[in-house]
C-alpha cells in the first residue's frame, strides 16, 4: 500500500497555499492521483502475471509515470529496474535478461530502437513522451507515437481496476551498476523487516533530510541509485517533489524560489555550474527556504564547498558510500569548513577496517544491525 503523508500546505510571499503532489514541467498531479493511477498500474501488471519478488522494468527519463511504475511495482512486492536510458540496445536487452522482467515501460521515443531487442516474453508498455522532455532533448517526432509491438499506457490504464490485494513487503527499486568493469550488475535486496524500515528512514531523515511535509527538488536522473531513493521517499511525505528534465541552473534557482523548496539531492558539478552563472543571476532568486542540501557521487572541491555555503547557509551535507552499500560516511556544513576536503564521520552501525596491501588500500566492512543491508567495499 502507498501511504502519504498529509500535511498542511505552506504559503508562499504573496501567493495561495503551494501544491502538494509531483510536478514536472508545467504538469502537476496530486498525491490522490498519482496514488490512484499507481493502484492501477498496479492492479494491470499484476494481471500481466507479476508477482512479488519479480521484476519491471524502466526506461524513462525523469517523469511522473516513473514514480507511479515504481510505485506499482514495490505495491506487488515486486522489483522496481530503472534502466540508464544512455545504455545502447544491446545493455538495455541484457538488463531486461538479466533482470527477469517480463514487462518493460518506457518512454515512446525510446522504445522505436528497441524493436529488435526486446526478449521474448516481454510485454511493452509505452508512457507518451511528455512535453517538459521534449522541451529539453532532441527527439525525433517520428518516434513518438506508441510503437506497433507496444500497447499505449494511457490507454491500457484506463481499463485497469486499482490493486486490491494484500500489503505486500515493498523491497527498494533493484538499481544496475554502470558496467565500468564488465556488464551492469544488478543490486538486488530482500524486502526490509518492519525493524530494518525503521533504521532505513531514521538513516534517510538523517543524510537526505527528508521529513513529513518535504518540498523536494530532483535535479539528477532517477535511474541513478541516491536519486532514485530521495526522489521515491521524498514523493510519499506530504509535500511536494519536483523532478527536473535535466539540470539547467537557473532553472533550478527559479523552482527553489518558486515552490519554496526546502530539501534537495545534488551532485557536485552541479555546484560548478550554478557558481558559474554571472552573480547577478545567482542573488536574483530567494533560496532562504533551504534547509538540507545533500550531495554524493564524487568529490567536491574544497573551495567549490566554501563558496556554495557562503551563499546558501549551512544547510549543505554530503555522503560517501555506494550503490552496493548506501551511506557509510556523513559531513555537515561546518565539518566541511574546519576541515576542507573532508568526508566527514563514520555513521553509526558502520565498521572501517584499513588494510595496505600491494595495490589494494582499503576494506571497508559495513554492518547495519537494524539495517537493510550487510556488505563489504573493497577499494
Amino acid at each position: 500500500m502507498i501511504v502519504v503523508q498529509h500535511v498542511q500546505a505552506a504559503s508562499a510571499p504573496d501567493s495561495g497555499p503551494l501544491f502538494l503532489g509531483i510536478i514536472s514541467g508545467q504538469r502537476r498531479r496530486s498525491h490522490a492521483e498519482v496514488a490512484d493511477r499507481a493502484a492501477r498500474i498496479a492492479g494491470g501488471l499484476q494481471r500481466f502475471g507479476v508477482k512479488q519478488g519479480d521484476s519491471v522494468c524502466i526506461l524513462m527519463r525523469n517523469d511522473i509515470a516513473f514514480i507511479e511504475a515504481a510505485y506499482a511495482a514495490m505495491r506487488l512486492g515486486a522489483y522496481a529496474v530503472p534502466v540508464n536510458w544512455h545504455f545502447k540496445p544491446e545493455e538495455i536487452n541484457y538488463v531486461l535478461k538479466d533482470s527477469g522482467t517480463s514487462v518493460l515501460i518506457g518512454h515512446a521515443d525510446m522504445l522505436h530502437q528497441l524493436r529488435d531487442t526486446i526478449p521474448a516474453g516481454v510485454t511493452v508498455l509505452s508512457a507518451p513522451t511528455p512535453p517538459e522532455i521534449l522541451a529539453n532533448y532532441k527527439i525525433d517526432p517520428d518516434h513518438l507515437a506508441t510503437p506497433d509491438f507496444a500497447v499505449d499506457l494511457e490507454a491500457w490504464l484506463e481499463q485497469q481496476r486499482p490493486y486490491d490485494g494484500p500489503a505486500l513487503p515493498q523491497p527498494q527499486n533493484m538499481i544496475y551498476t554502470s558496467g565500468t568493469t564488465g556488464h551492469p550488475k544488478g543490486v538486488r535486496r530482500n524486502a526490509p523487516t518492519p525493524e530494518q524500515t525503521v533504521a532505513s528512514e531514521r538513516l534517510r531523515a538523517l543524510i537526505y533530510g527528508l521529513k513529513p511535509g518535504v518540498r523536494a527538488l530532483l535535479p539528477g536522473p532517477l535511474y541513478h541509485s541516491a536519486p532514485n531513493s530521495f526522489g521515491l521517499r521524498s514523493g510519499r511525505l506530504g509535500g511536494v517533489l519536483v523532478l527536473m528534465p535535466r539540470f539547467d541552473p537557473e532553472e533550478f534557482l527559479r523552482l527553489i524560489q518558486d515552490q519554496r523548496i526546502d530539501t534537495i539531492f545534488m551532485v557536485p558539478t552541479m555546484f560548478v555550474r550554478l557558481m558559474k552563472l554571472p552573480e547577478a543571476v545567482r542573488r536574483k532568486y530567494d533560496t532562504s527556504s533551504l534547509r538540507h542540501v545533500v550531495h554524493a557521487a564524487a568529490p567536491c572541491p574544497a573551495d567549490v564547498k566554501r563558496a556554495m555555503i557562503e551563499w546558501w547557509g549551512p544547510v549543505i551535507y554530503e555522503y560517501y558510500g555506494s550503490t552496493e552499500s548506501s551511506a557509510l560516511t556523513f559531513a555537515n556544513s561546518d565539518d566541511a569548513l574546519r576541515k576542507p576536503g573532508t568526508v566527514g564521520k563514520i555513521l553509526s552501525g558502520v565498521l572501517c577496517h584499513e588494510h595496505r596491501r600491494s595495490t589494494r588500500r582499503c576494506v571497508t566492512v559495513r554492518e547495519m544491525k537494524e539495517g537493510p543491508s550487510r556488505s563489504a567495499i573493497r577499494c
